[in-house]
């Protein structure tokens, strides 16, 4: 049962963050076996039964030369618990899960209209919003392949300006935003706003279509790819660790087969019912919702799953759903209390939106017949509602990579951070080259109570109005992004070392790096898991200056 609100919940505190490693498969002997199978065939099985001590010095060279494939080959699942804003900048570097810039993403409407967007533009789009107030000149920073290295450029009128060649994408950003400041312009570029964008998705059960709200669109960093081609023609380029969905369930490309079949978009006839119009369901809606205080009692039973749930919790559902009986749709006698997630999932399968007249939409099942290799380049990934996390990538279904735990779902708990004694308050500098300085005892007092009392005005409103029936994803908007909060983050040890060289400072790092100190907590933490798994992997990772491969 869904927690209810309280009033003698009160919020703690915390300074630190927790890493706990729940599964891996992750060996230094992994390795080894990736490495040589190119060259010895089945025998390179004969490496797993082997001590991976006398081969370290293999493992050397392929971090020395940047042979990164073999170190691919593993899976690390990380249970974290850390504030939410620590969890903005994790995103920016989630492992393995990652698609194409070219890649279409299929987005749908209200009203079921589609269109298809490259994932790169709605990167764009995305973080630009509907006005971008930046100086109007093209360029950027970009991936210069053959050097190895971040390229920064800008063309403002008919002048391109070559900013040079750095070792990260933070230094390269710098000279960039460095360049505009000082090269101001007065235009305003109008760009459309994605914000609000749905994309298609798919009911996993029934494999009908169905549309989920984009949460977040990720740039994922540079990364090998592989290219999946199926019999009808169907392409799509992603990371070896990107889920797609298959008649089996979900599975990873890299353990795809030539011969495995994956679903697609595709259609099947369309059943006898008849589609309800959009502003007509919405009609209903207001009519059904307007009887929540009549036909729900204050502890009601929800008719899918028979648990007890408070008024604020439940929903009125069609027992009879409105596409199938139009006419039972304003019966009061058909309406029944429904808990939030059951009444979610039964709706949304409801009713799926239909591209052409005599057919629905569905996902259908595509052989493939050829897997390559396809280089490296920058990658991204989205975010989406539930139920089904899952969008339509080059008519492929494949996941939505991001779990973090949910507030529209369950109360959010009061746990909040506040830094200890040991962080660095005082900032110095520019950006790209800022120093953090330690605070004063009246900087630290004053840093303590504005934070303390701050989190519980604001979670004394949250629980207000989940006292009054708002909804859990309407209340949550006035909470601080210093909530803690939860996630799955599932990585190989070549995106961990890639996180760690941009997110963790050391001593033998050949590129330096400056991260917020509470990622940086989240990345040792995680590191020193790493480090008991793949000891000799660890050990060249840092002998050769903490670069990944």
């Amino acid at each position: 049962m869904t927690d209810t609100p309280t009033d003698d919940v009160k919020p703690s505190f915390r300074s630190d963050v927790t890493v706990e490693l729940v599964k891996h498969s992750a060996a230094d002997s992994d390795v080894l076996w990736a490495a040589r199978v190119s060259t010895a065939g089945e025998q390179s099985l004969e490496e797993l039964t082997k001590d991976p001590e006398r081969s370290k010095g293999l493992i050397n060279y392929l971090m020395r030369d940047r042979h990164g494939s073999p170190f691919e080959h593993n899976s690390m699942t990380f249970f974290i618990s850390a504030p939410i804003f620590v969890f903005r900048e994790f995103m920016r570097h989630r492992v393995g899960w990652c698609i194409a810039g070219d890649t279409e993403i299929t987005l749908e409407s209200e009203a079921g209209n589609l269109r298809r967007r490259s994932i790169a533009e709605l990167y764009k789009l995305w973080r630009s919003g509907v006005e971008d107030r930046l100086p109007h000149s093209a360029g950027g920073v970009t991936w210069h392949a053959r050097a190895g290295k971040w390229m920064a450029q800008v063309r403002r009128g008919e002048t391109n300006h070559y900013l040079g060649l750095y070792e990260n994408r933070e230094a390269a950003e710098s000279a960039v935003a460095e360049f505009r400041e000082q090269h101001p312009s007065t235009r305003i570029r109008k760009l459309e706003s994605v914000r609000r964008n749905h994309v298609r998705c798919y009911d996993e059960e029934t494999l009908l279509a169905q549309r989920a709200k984009i949460v977040d669109v990720i740039e994922s960093g540079v990364k090998p790819l592989i290219k999946i081609t199926t019999a009808t023609g169907k392409t799509l380029r992603c990371t070896i660790d990107h889920a797609l969905f298959t008649p089996e369930g979900w599975c990873k490309a890299g353990e795809l087969v030539v011969g495995d079949s994956v679903l697609v978009a595709g259609a099947a006839p369309r059943p006898s019912q008849a589609l309800v119009p959009p502003s007509l369901r919405r009609g209903i809606g207001v009519w059904t919702s307007m009887r929540r205080e009549t036909l729900i009692k204050e502890i009601d039973t929800c008719h899918l799953c028979g648990q007890d749930f408070p008024r604020e919790q439940l929903a009125l559902d069609h027992v009879v759903p409105v596409a199938s009986d139009l006419l039972q749709a304003l019966d009061e006698k058909n309406l029944a209390p429904a808990c939030e997630p059951c009444h979610a999932v039964k709706s949304a399968g409801e009713q799926a939106l239909a591209p052409r007249g005599g057919e629905i939409a569905k996902a259908v099942p595509d052989r493939i017949v050829a897997i390559e290799t396809a280089g490296e380049e920058m990658t991204y990934d989205l975010s989406v509602e539930g139920p089904w996390h899952n969008f339509l990538a080059d008519d492929f279904v494949v996941h939505n990579s991001y779990n973090e735990e949910s507030g529209r779902y369950r109360e959010l708990q009061p746990v909040f951070y506040v830094p200890g004694e040991d962080r660095k308050l005082v900032q110095q500098g520019r950006p790209g080259k800022y120093e953090f300085v330690p605070g004063t005892e009246a900087q630290q007092e004053i840093m303590e109570r504005s934070m303390q009392e701050s989190y519980i005005q604001a979670y004394e409103r949250y629980q207000e109005m989940l006292a009054a029936g708002v909804a859990r994803e309407i209340a949550r908007s006035v909470l601080p992004v210093g909530l803690f909060s939860s996630m799955y983050a599932t990585c190989n040890a070549r995106s961990l070392m890639h996180f760690l060289g941009l997110r963790t400072q050391h001593e033998q790092a050949k590129v330096p790096s400056f991260p917020q100190r509470e990622i940086e907590m989240v990345g040792e933490k995680m590191e020193a898991e790493w480090a008991k798994l793949m000891p000799l992997t660890y050990a060249a990772f840092n002998a050769n200056g903490r670069v990944a491969p």
